[in-house]
Order: C-alpha cells, then structure tokens, then sequence
C-alpha cells in the first residue's frame, strides 16, 4: 500500500494534517491510527471524560519514579482513538501566553513567534463570542462558552478576586492574566476533537484514506530518506510506502519512541538495546509537563457528583445541562513573585472533587482548585524500555526537582490555600477533604509529593532546534517530519491542545511550500 504522505498518529494534529493535506486532490493521504474508531459515547459527553481513563481508549502509562515526588509512580493517560488525546481530554481551550512562542523564535525557531503564529490559532478557530484581534470565526475547531456555567465556579472565582485576583473575560488574549471561564472545545454542549472538527468531514475525500487498528513499528529508509512505515495489521506484518513524506503525529510519548525504534536517537541509550544509530539526535529528552496539585473541599452545595441519571441525559439531547460540563470549568493565570515576566501557575476551578490522579471516582459532592507550574525549570526523559516495538516506554516527568519549581508550586497553593479562606467558599465549604496540614513550606511540599500529579500536558521530546528544524524536519534525513506536541523546544503556559493544532495547522502549509501571509489573508 501507498500514498504521498503517510501520517502516524490520527490525534490532535493528525487529524488536522489529513484533513488539510487532502484539501488538494492531486495527492494521497493515508493516516494511520492504532486505536479504534471514536464512537463510544463516553467520548462524546464531557463531563464522561474520566471514565474512559484505564479503558481501551487509553494508552495507560504508567511512568517511572518520580524523585520530585516521593518516588510516586504517575499515572499517564493517552488517547489510544480516532482524535487522540483530544478524545480524552477536559476540552480546554488554552494558547498560552505571547512570552512562550516569542521565546521559541530567539531560541532559533523562525517562523515561530507569537505573531507567527497567531494567524494559525485564528485560522483554525471558529469561536461562537465571533471573530476580533485574537480569535477566528468560521474554521473547523468550534470553541465555545460552557453550557454547564456551574454555580458552585462562580463561587471559587469570586472567592478568587475576593482574594485579589482580577477577573477577566477572555484567557486567550496574549498575555492573560487574572482568573475567568475557560472556552471549550464544544460543539452544541458536545466534545468537539480535531477528528470531529477536521477528520469526519473530510473522511468521504477519495484521496484520503483512514485506518485503525494499525500498530506502527518503525520507520522504513532507503539511505537517509524515509521510504514508509513497517506497520503491524490484523496480525500481520507489512511497509507501507510514502511517495512524498513520512510524518508522525503520535505524540510526545510515542513520537520519540518510534524515531528511537528506527535508529534515531543517542548510542547510549539505543546501543545497549541492539539498535544500530543511523542518526545521533537527543530524543526523548528535553521532555516537559504540567505538575498539578489540587486543593479538595467537602460541600452541601450542588456539585457534579450525582450528574449520571436520565433527567440530565435529556437534557444533554439538547446541549444543556450538566454533563456538558467539561468539569474544570474556570481557572486563571497568576504570578507568585514579583520579578516574573509572566505567570508561572494555572488554576483550574472544578464543581467536584478531583484527587488520585481521577481514577478514584469521588463519592460525596465537593470542589477544588490548586497550581499548576505552567513554567517548568525541571526536565524530564522518555526511553526505550526494550527493543520490541510494542513495550511501552519509561517516561520520567522529573517534576519539581529544581528549587525554582519548588518554590513556584509552594507559593501556588499558599494562594490557592488564600482563595479558599475567603468569605464566598467559607459559606459553602462543609469541611476539607484532602489539603496541607498548614501553610509551612515542609507541609505543602509534603502534601505536594503525595498529591502532585501530571496534568496530561507532555511536550518536547522532539524539539524544535535538536531534534526537527523549524519546519518540523528531522535532522539528517529526508522526507521525514514530526508534527506534534513533542516539536515544541518549550511547554506553552497553558493547557497544550490548542497549541498543538495551531502546530498542526501551521505544518501544512510548510509541507505545501505555502506562505504565512496566505494563512493570514484566510484568518482574516
């Protein structure tokens, strides 16, 4: 089997390369996906979200021993589906701040700043508030206000500005700061992934193909071009060919994985797994998350605990309701210390509790809020476990082992630990549920290290400047690109989904040798 491009990964940016790839009728595309179709409803009901964790649709990492955090084990969900991790996810529309991708353009990244790419975010946008200087209308991406408006948000975002904070309408200007609702990923109070917005309205294009069920196990060369993928099928074995392009779009665990498989990677690492080195780049290093801890209070107030029954299943038929809430409904960006160019922590404010990594579904109504430390300083790793194409690999987030990350999640939740003793959630708290002893430096590490936990949000492990060039080409190769999270030398302040569409969005125009300024003249 054949095509021009062969895309590995149908998630959040795969979805978005097949649709815009096969947008001319002159080439073919083939997207390859491991997991299945995205037709289990669970995917479609927002706050359903953390019941698919541990199923089928998961990758279900489980990641190494986390010295930042007591040497804890994390629990690191992926989406294994049509749409990816944009399947899965809280559905959060977030770009980050003006600083992240300034940054990414001095480090080398032309073609990347926030001007750059601004017209990408818009290009992709189709924002129900309408179009303006930072946002689009009429793209594929719906995003949208929530549907829920969950009271019991507006109650922790008053305590919020109680507490000093300024509350603002919009988080996606340039450079957010404050604390507000979030924009969703939603359609008619319905998850909207890039396999909603971008794939299933293109699916029907003769020259796009889409297959699931299909595990890649590496990339196939001749020489230094990159030929096709050696991929598994129903049990058997088989290349399939790329006339113009190899790119993989599996994400910032699986990416580095397969480039590591195929030989790219560092001789210390793939030397003692028996893997020859056809190219020396650091893969699989320079990874970055979001470690998040949350802050847990009882209520008798209305929460989202209860939400599953008939009452609210009719009301979702006509996108209302609570199970449209994609459950972390607000949340802001704040400084910890004076000095800061930008906000270091991200608060998400949810009408549930929220603790053991979401696998343990709560069992009485609450609510909660905490830091997220939106710019790390520590650095983590993702590696080969073993030779086989199908171990799953060793990731390690490193999270909070550098004193800058320490400080910023302490001072984090001394705000959080502020917001909460403010009059508007002292009237409704019943009692805590899972919080610090006290406000002592030792007692919210402590509580930190027990409670800290990835926010799903892994980045840079194919980075912009070591791994790809600006245009998203492995070095020492041909035909070969990555486009996904993993490209970015830096995590964005925010939640990653929207950055890595705008990625997407952005690689097909460098892969069609077309301008920003058409992207511009179509954002506009």
């Amino acid at each position: 089997m054949a095509a021009d491009y062969v895309i590995v990964g149908a998630g959040s940016a795969g979805c978005v390369l097949a649709a815009r790839l096969s947008e001319d009728p002159d080439v073919k595309v083939l997207l390859l996906e491991a997991g299945g179709p995205d037709t289990v409803p669970e995917l479609q009901i927002p706050a359903a979200f953390p019941a698919v964790f541990k199923s089928s649709l998961d990758w279900d990492l489980l990641g190494e021993q986390e010295p930042g955090l007591g040497n804890r084990r994390l629990y690191l969900p992926r989406g294994r589906v049509i749409g990816g991790s944009g399947s899965i996810n809280a559905m959060i529309y977030l770009r980050g701040h003006r600083a992240d991708y300034d940054e990414w353009a001095e480090m080398g990244c032309d073609g990347w700043s926030y001007d750059d790419v601004l017209p990408y975010f818009k290009r992709a946008e189709d924002n129900e508030r309408g179009a303006d200087a930072y946002h689009g209308a009429g793209g594929p991406l719906a995003v949208a206000d929530s549907r829920s408006m969950h009271p019991l948000v507006d109650t922790m975002l008053e305590a919020a500005v109680q507490a000093g904070h300024e509350l603002i309408p919009d988080l996606n200007v340039d450079r957010p700061e404050g604390v507000g609702r979030f924009q969703l990923t939603q359609r008619d109070g319905r998850r909207c992934s890039t396999a909603d917005a971008y794939l299933h309205p293109a699916e029907e294009r003769p020259n796009l193909e889409v297959q699931t069920g299909v595990f890649v196990q590496r990339i196939a060369f001749e020489g230094d071009r990159a030929v096709g993928v050696e991929v598994v099928r129903n049990g058997l074995q088989e290349t399939m060919r790329a006339e113009r392009e190899v790119i993989l779009s599996a994400g910032s665990y699986q990416s580095p994985v397969l480039l590591m498989l195929s030989g790219i990677g560092l001789e210390e690492e793939l030397a003692p797994l028996g893997i020859p080195v056809r190219k020396s780049l650091p893969v699989g290093r320079n990874m970055q998350d979001h470690c998040m801890a949350q802050l847990n209070y009882l209520t008798d107030e209305p929460t989202l605990f209860g939400i599953f029954n008939p009452e609210n299943f009719a009301l979702l038929e006509g996108g209302r309701g609570p199970l449209t809430s994609n459950i972390p409904e607000a949340g802001g960006f704040l400084r910890t210390r004076p000095g800061l160019s930008a906000p270091d922590i991200e608060f998400h404010f949810a009408p549930s509790l929220f603790f053991d990594e979401g696998l343990t579904a709560p069992g009485e109504g609450g609510y909660c809020f905490g830091p997220v430390v939106i710019k790390p300083s520590s650095r983590g790793r993702v590696m080969l476990r073993a030779g086989l194409a199908d171990s799953k690999p060793r990731v390690l987030c490193n999270f909070l082992t550098t004193e800058e990350d320490r400080q910023s999640v302490v001072d984090g939740m001394r705000l959080a630990m502020e917001i909460a003793e403010q009059p508007a959630l002292k009237a409704v708290e019943r009692e805590p549920f899972n919080v610090p002893s006290s406000d002592s430096d030792d007692d919210i590490l402590e509580f930190v290290r027990r409670a800290g936990q990835s926010v799903y949000h892994p980045t840079s492990t194919c980075a912009m400047g070591a791994v790809v060039d600006p245009e998203l080409r492995v070095y020492g190769t041909s035909s070969l690109r990555v486009v996904d999270a993993s490209v970015m030398p830096t995590i964005t302040r925010g939640n990653t989904h929207a950055p890595t569409v705008m990625i997407a969005e952005k690689a097909a125009d460098l892969i069609q040798s077309r301008t920003p300024s058409l992207a511009q003249a179509e954002a506009t």
